[in-house]
């Protein structure tokens, strides 16, 4: 059989198009899982993938998508029979393959839900290793709306089986995913966790894609997938119909060809009529490799930071070293003043935070696991994870929500064979540091030596040059006078051979007065000679003066914007030792769940219940709403600010007469046939946050129980969700029985495949695209 690894990197490939939908027209009852006809009618799951096949698909996905063992106690005959019936219709030619296809748990990961990493990593390891076992050609991990469950999946099927991996994630309309990762950072973390192809689906149309596929062009080095909807979905005579005919459809993809995608497919909607056209319409276009990308980035789960010309700051004040406060923090194990370092240097203007937790008399990797959790759950900076124990590197590396950079590695062998291959699975960019056995060289020759011979090492390893990062080492100049000179001559001589550069700037003071004003000479100086990064205290106005400075003055700022910003928004000589400890509104914008409930209790012994809501609770969850309604917050943060303003309530609920805090209830449920809860969660954390009760039903909820919770709660206000195009009729039938049988109670609906028309037409009484939208929408009934 023909390598598909090989085989994408030569030609344009064909995925399959729809799967629930089509099983739909044959027959499939709403809100019947796809996947039980594996079992039920394998001669219909076989012919719709034969169809397929001759419509042109080189590739079919299996009947698998929502195959987990959160689900069914019994994954492997699911598995194995949607299995058979894809090898069935490839009548064993070498020119057809099966994909297992892997789509997402249906649930949030902790911290924003109740599934651990680590579980989720578990269950889709369980389903790799049966993809395996039972003759997949290749894991298609597909529709994943979160870069930390992409992680878990991709994770699992790297570390537990050795077949080809591709991956789409869910973007909107935006170009973002539902936890507000763009393509690039997505692509960055995918990419160098090794996956053999990355890309999107479902959720757009094709005409929506277009956009977002110059991302894809721009950045992957990969093959791109697309696997558009056929458009939007719409009822017709009870029917879920989509608005994108076939050859519309084609012509579409023609022009995402032309923007560089080269694995096409589809999705929600399209049939092997769709993928007929399209392997027509596209048959004259050559193919294209894609091109390998020079980019240096590192990213979040929101963003990728790239490094180059416009200088990184990354911040230098979670680290014991010198620092009495963070020891001590440590020590008492106080996650509170570290994430309170962390959204302080992100308000400074840092890039990246530095995270080193490393004390002999803590457990550094248990220590360093809590950090990494703690910290990208209050901040979407890209983290640097500083530690010389193998192990806490490995475990933060494993449970980073992103590709990290990793500080360090030297020059000696035993540093190399610890870091590289950590580097190699999770990705990330290396700070590598010039020394090795015989110390750190005199001259800048020396110093660049070693740092080539890093280089040369690590692409031994199969890392690339792009993700090494020279530190060429700043030694204080109180004890020899021309160690900044060597050091900036280092970074000229690494300049010149096209090496990115990173400092620990403030190293080059150690031991003389004013320090600051050595600083801040010494970083203008590096900057001058090609300085890309640099490890400092965004605090210090002298080196967040000599940044700003040098940006303007060097093109990097356009009309000079951000250098009046900061010469504006500068601190007031007299404001400067004013005590800026987190108060209940920054502790609720930012997530800090704990300072939330601690701030809330203080504020209670001065103020009435009443007063710290209207004034302090209420007021900081309407601007972080107001910021994700922007596009300036995403998900995960309005999420965590939903949970400390529910640590915030509990604390003042003490302090109210019984029954005086119930604003109103509202009953939510995911319907019929649909697992995925994660829409249904996300509104009741918010609605909860704003003090309402939520009663939840839970997911697979059928109509009669529904019905049955608001007549014995006579709640008003009902919720329901949908994921799935075929569990949509199932909401249109709740909606129906809930109108005739209980006529006061508003239903309200949400979901990825639904829209205002679609809401329309099944007679929703508000269709809300959001969870914000839902919250509105019930402070309205009840106000």
């Amino acid at each position: 059989m023909s390598n598909i690894r090989n085989l994408i990197k030569e030609k344009r490939i064909f995925l399959d198009g729809g799967t629930g939908t089509v099983l739909q027209s044959m027959g499939l009852p709403a809100g019947t899982p796809p996947e039980e006809w594996s079992l039920s009618y394998p001669e219909k799951i076989e012919a719709l993938h034969r169809a397929y096949f001759e419509a042109g698909s080189n590739i079919v996905a299996t009947n698998t998508f929502g195959v987990n063992s959160l689900k069914y106690e019994n994954c492997e005959e699911y598995i194995k029979a949607a299995i058979g019936c894809a090898r069935a219709a490839t009548d064993e030619r070498d020119d057809r393959f099966v994909a297992f296809d892997m789509g997402p748990t249906g649930k949030l990961l902790e911290p924003l839900g109740d599934l651990s990493f680590e579980k989720a990593v578990e269950v889709f390891a369980n389903n790799a290793r049966l993809a395996e076992k039972y003759g997949a050609d290749l894991i298609l991990i597909e529709t994943m709306n979160d870069s930390y469950e992409t992680k878990a999946a991709v994770l699992a099927a790297r570390e537990n089986t050795s077949l080809p991996v591709f991956v789409t994630n869910v973007y909107d309309g935006s170009g973002k995913t539902m936890t507000g990762a763009a393509p690039e950072a997505m692509i960055a973390m995918l990419e160098g966790m090794g996956v053999d192809a990355v890309g999107m689906n479902c959720s757009l149309g094709p005409d929506k894609m277009l956009p977002i596929i110059e991302k894809f062009k721009k950045y992957a080095s990969v093959p791109v997938i697309v696997k558009p909807n056929a458009g939007l979905p719409v009822s017709r005579n009870g029917k879920t119909e989509f608005d994108i005919t076939p050859d519309e459809f084609a012509d579409y993809m023609r022009k995402l060809t032309e923007g560089g995608a080269s694995i096409l497919g589809g999705c929600c909607g399209t049939t092997p009529e769709y993928i007929k056209k399209t392997v027509e319409v596209v048959a004259d276009i050559p193919y294209t490799a894609p091109e390998k990308k020079s980019f240096t980035v590192v990213s979040s789960y929101t963003h990728a930071v790239e490094f180059g010309s416009d200088p990184v700051l990354i911040g230098e004040r979670i680290n014991p070293t010198g620092k009495k406060k963070v020891k001590e923090a440590l020590r008492n194990a106080d996650m509170s003043y570290l994430l309170s370092e962390a959204v302080g240097q992100e308000e400074k203007g840092a890039h990246i935070l530095d995270v080193n937790v490393g004390l002999p008399e803590i457990d550094e990797v248990e220590m360093m696991k809590s950090a990494v959790r703690e910290i990208q759950s209050v901040t979407d900076l890209p983290l640097q994870i500083d530690t010389t124990n193998k192990k806490a590197m490995e475990a933060a590396l494993r449970l980073y929500n992103g590709k990290a950079l990793i500080n360090s590695v030297n020059g000696e062998e035993e540093s190399m064979a610890a870091v590289f291959p950590l580097a190699k699975k999770y990705g990330g960019v290396i700070i590598a540091l010039t020394i090795d056995g015989a110390g750190i060289p005199e001259t800048a020759e020396g110093r660049v030596a070693i740092a080539e011979k890093i280089i040369a090492r690590a692409a031994e390893y199969g890392i690339d040059k792009k993700d090494i990062i020279v530190d060429p080492l700043a030694l204080t100049v109180s004890s020899k006078s021309d160690s900044a000179l060597v050091t900036l001559r280092a970074i000229e001589m690494l300049r010149e051979r096209k090496i990115l550069t990173s400092l620990g700037v403030s190293n080059i003071s150690f031991g003389l007065p004013e320090r600051e004003k050595i600083n801040s000479a010494f970083f203008t100086s590096a900057l001058e000679r090609g300085l890309n990064a640099a490890i400092m205290n965004p605090y210090s106005e002298g080196m967040m003066d000599s940044y700003n400075a040098y940006r303007a003055l060097h093109g990097l700022d356009a009309g000079c914007a951000d250098y009046i910003s900061y010469a504006q928004n500068a601190p007031k000589a007299e404001a400067k030792a004013q005590n800026t400890e987190i108060t209940l509104h920054g502790a609720i914008v930012k997530g800090m769940v704990k300072d939330a409930a601690v701030r809330a209790e203080k504020l209670l012994c001065d103020l009435s219940a009443t007063e710290v809501i209207d004034n302090h609770i209420i007021p900081a969850l309407s601007e972080i709403g107001d910021a994700f309604e922007k596009g300036k917050a995403f998900l995960p943060q309005l999420l965590m600010s939903a949970e400390a303003a529910s640590a915030a309530f509990d604390e003042v609920k003490k302090k109210l007469p019984k029954g005086e805090s119930d604003k109103g209830s509202v009953i939510l449920a995911t319907v019929k046939g649909d697992i995925h809860d994660i829409g249904k969660n996300i509104v009741k954390v918010l609605l909860e946050s704003y003090g309402y009760a939520v009663l939840d039903l839970g997911r697979d909820v059928a109509p009669e129980k529904i019905l049955e919770k608001v007549k014995e709660t006579g709640c008003p206000v009902v919720g329901l969700s949908a994921l799935m195009t075929t569990t949509v009729p199932a909401m249109a039938e709740t909606i129906a029985l809930l109108h005739r049988e209980a006529p006061d109670a508003k239903v309200i609906v949400g979901g990825a495949v639904l829209t205002q028309e679609y809401a329309d037409s099944i007679n929703a009484d508000k269709y809300c695209r959001d969870a914000m939208e839902a919250v509105a929408y019930v402070s309205e009934y009840y106000n």
